[in-house]
């Protein structure tokens, strides 16, 4: 940490000691003495203090030690009780932070994050430009245009002001039109590109985390998942682990700001943690017992082939893997806190979790991007081996500290660890007095969407309702539509198409568990189904009325379950079903007074 601004010697050198006639031996031995040029000595927590602030780093640490007598007392406490132990800790240190003695650098970290990062805005985008029309376009399921009149016409209501734009922050009110929806996710697919090769890295990811949200704030029901809340939040914090400069190559390495780093750890620990706590504070008993894994699998909104395997898995198997499961939600998060080789450790169990769920359910980038969130555990140390060799050499440039200032990424940190302990508190159960003012900034912030609470399947689904959408001519023989990847039709394999999200079909999950009144948009649905609005069909897998849209239209409700390997072999099916009833009786055009 202070470079070449000291210069460091062993007491038991020879000659040393006699340069230095002042300091007694037994204080050598006893603590690290410093000798100033002007002659003064110090020595204990004092010299480490002043050894810093000559190095013009941490001074503030100089200045406790000097004004605030306790911090003095317990500085030096501290550093006694480590000199009398020194041996049994440097063991600890070696084992908790290897056996590398320099400050660990996050240049290379830094670099594959924010090309990871690129890479999941790209994806997002690009997902996004594929369905936007159908989904939120004019003749979408639930068109923006209609969101935003709503917003303007409640902002008029109550005489909001200017302060609508940071209610609805979204690039909406300057225009609503399927182009300028088009245009953005287009715009954020090219930003995400400038991203990946280095361009402008700040501003980049600024503009990139504005027209996320600008989308997101009119996108409901089908831009309010977890994921797109975690990408705004990642994007958000990944603008001040930047560097400030024009074009980021290898070569340039000036080093992120440390405590850019830490906010990206702290995300990593709360989604994990609180994803955990979730679940027990739930009371489930599928949780408390082990058997979630028993449904789960067959349950989950869009699960692969491969959960097919995992559902015929022994009870006793899928009751351990759950208790692993808390393991690394509960237990490995601390670990973040410890060291570094335990953070190694915490990273390890983080991504092989993520690994089992991308086998087994379609979470979009969801598990990518936590995937993600665990290269900032690691340090260009625990890369350098993993590293090619042209690109090591590639990161042997000149250092240029352009970097966020303290004065910025302090109250920053300051915030976010403020606004976001709040939720971390709420979600374990506990409040206090002193979160008032944390919970009155929660809600200030609430429309940025950036500091957000995390927690996926507090409460496990134990049966799977779907909706199943018919029409008819006659109201007499129906024909079903068939979505691409939700379960419909039982002989239909079930599919990988993560990291994309079709965004409808995770939604009709969703609406089967509840009704039609709780989920309205599915009505539009069903109104642009009649109208054979195109946006809304390419959105299907198959569109039984091609020609001429149908006259009636209804939606029943089925259960399925997977079948055992005993009935897929005789069958060919993956799934079974039986008929629960009626979702949303027949409904023609006339029984839309207006379009939903």
């Amino acid at each position: 940490m202070t470079g070449d601004a000291v210069d460091y010697r062993p007491f038991q050198e020879e000659g040393v000691l006699r340069q230095f006639p002042e300091i007694p031996r037994e204080h050598a031995e006893e603590a690290v003495q410093l000798v100033m040029p002007d002659g003064a000595a110090y020595e204990a927590a004092e010299a480490v203090f002043r050894c810093l602030a000559a190095a013009k780093r941490e001074r503030w640490l100089l200045w406790l030690y000097r004004k605030i007598p306790a911090f003095t007392v317990i500085s030096e406490t501290l550093y006694h009780e480590v000199a009398v132990n020194r041996t049994f800790l440097s063991r600890v240190d070696r084992v908790v932070f290897g056996e590398r003695g320099e400050l660990p650098q996050y240049v290379r970290v830094r670099y594959i994050f924010l090309r990871g990062l690129a890479l999941i805005y790209f994806l997002a985008f690009f997902s996004l430009a594929t369905q936007i029309d159908g989904l939120l376009g004019s003749q979408g399921v639930a068109p923006a245009k209609q969101t935003m009149s709503a917003i303007s016409e409640a902002a008029a209501t109550h005489h909001l002001g200017w302060e609508k734009f940071r209610l609805f922050p979204t690039l909406a009110w300057f225009s609503v039109s399927d182009r300028s929806l088009d245009w953005q996710c287009r715009a954020g697919m090219a930003l995400s590109a400038l991203l990946l090769v280095g361009v402008a890295p700040a501003p980049v990811l600024f503009l990139l985390w504005l027209v996320y949200l600008s989308i997101v704030t009119v996108g409901e029901p089908f831009l309010n998942f977890q994921w797109d809340m975690l990408l705004l939040e990642t994007g958000f914090l990944a603008i001040f682990v930047a560097p400030l400069q024009w074009f980021e190559a290898p070569s340039s390495r000036s080093p992120p700001s440390r405590l850019a780093i830490w906010l990206l750890r702290w995300l990593l620990f709360r989604l994990m943690f609180e994803s955990g706590c979730v679940k027990l504070m739930s009371a489930d008993s599928s949780w408390w017992n082990l058997s979630a894994l028993n449904f789960h699998f067959e349950t989950q909104p869009l699960p692969t082939w491969i959960a097919w395997h995992a559902q015929q898995l022994s009870a006793g198997f899928l009751r351990w893997s759950v208790a692993m499961m808390f393991v690394i939600e509960l237990l490995c998060p601390i670990l973040i806190f410890v060291g570094r080789k335990p953070r190694w450790i915490a990273a390890g169990a983080f991504v092989a979790l993520q690994a089992v769920i991308l086998l087994t359910g379609n979470y979009t980038f969801f598990n990518w991007l936590t995937i993600l969130l665990c290269v900032p555990l690691l340090d260009d140390g625990a890369l350098e081996r993993l590293w090619p060799r042209a690109a090591r050499q590639a990161f042997a440039g000149q250092t240029h500290w352009l970097r966020w200032p303290t004065l910025v990424t302090l109250p920053l940190t300051i915030i976010v660890v403020l606004v976001t302990s709040v939720r971390l508190s709420l979600s374990m159960g506990v409040q206090s007095t002193w979160s008032r003012f944390g919970t009155a900034l929660c809600v200030w912030l609430e429309p940025l969407r950036s500091f957000n609470g995390y927690g996926l399947f507090a409460v496990m689904t134990r049966i799977r309702p779907e909706i199943i959408i018919e029409g008819s001519d006659d109201g007499k023989t129906w024909s079903e539509y068939e979505f691409k990847y939700k379960p419909g039709d039982v002989k239909q394999k079930p599919r990988f198409v993560a990291p994309m999200q079709p965004r409808l079909d995770w939604q009709m999950w969703f609406a089967a568990l509840g009704n039609a009144q709780r989920n309205p948009w599915i009505l539009g649905l069903e109104y642009r189904l009649l109208q054979n609005a195109k946006p809304v069909t390419d959105l299907l897998a198959k569109n039984p009325f091609q020609s001429r849209p149908p006259r009636y239209i209804r939606a029943l409700l089925y259960e399925y379950h997977f079948t055992d390997a005993g009935e897929r072999r005789a069958t060919g099916a993956w799934w079974t079903r039986r008929a629960i009833g009626v979702y949303i009786p027949p409904l023609t055009l006339q029984s839309f007074e207006q379009p939903q």
